[in-house]
């Protein structure tokens, strides 16, 4: 898995003009069962994945808090909201609340998240692909390519099972 994760970024880099050719495409026209589609491939790519031997995601990238993430996770914590946010986060160039550092803070040696059962929103829909109107999300797919290899595996299903 580790030799995946790190080819990863030249792979993404090398198919993404192709990609982007393709999600542009999709945005004009996107097919009347293309929800169902990706809910499929979706679903086939995590029989065959464990979020677990990867973690790519929590070691590259954070996550956005949104304010119920906040209120969520730092009743979790028995803190206060502000506390939290303090010890915790900062805001981004689009003040948006993320946390201070990567790798996540609540990821442990062993891959689990210390708070997976009230992890933010954004961890989980990671990485998206089988969100409702998914030509919409195509720059937030196109990014996600180069961090999750089941969302690369993914597109690259969509792209032999969707005409072009």
């Amino acid at each position: 898995m580790q030799d995946q994760i790190n080819n990863l970024p030249k792979l993404a880099k090398d198919k993404h003009k192709e990609n982007k050719i393709f999600f542009t495409k999709l945005k004009k026209k996107p097919p009347k069962q293309l929800d169902y589609i990706m809910q499929e491939l979706h679903e086939e790519e995590f029989e065959r994945t464990d979020c677990l031997d990867c973690a790519n995601c929590c070691k590259t990238t954070g996550p956005l808090f949104t304010s119920k993430d906040i209120q969520r996770i730092s009743k979790f914590f028995k803190m206060k909201e502000q506390q939290f946010i303090e010890t915790y986060l900062h805001l981004d160039d689009e003040n948006d609340y993320v946390l201070q550092s990567v790798p996540c803070t609540f990821l442990g040696a062993d891959n689990y998240c210390s708070i997976y059962n009230v992890r933010p929103k954004a961890c989980s829909e990671f990485p998206h692909t089988d969100r409702k109107k998914f030509q919409q999300i195509s720059n937030l797919t196109l990014k996600n390519v180069a961090i999750c290899p089941a969302a690369f595996n993914i597109v690259e299903q969509m792209k032999k099972r969707i005409p072009k």
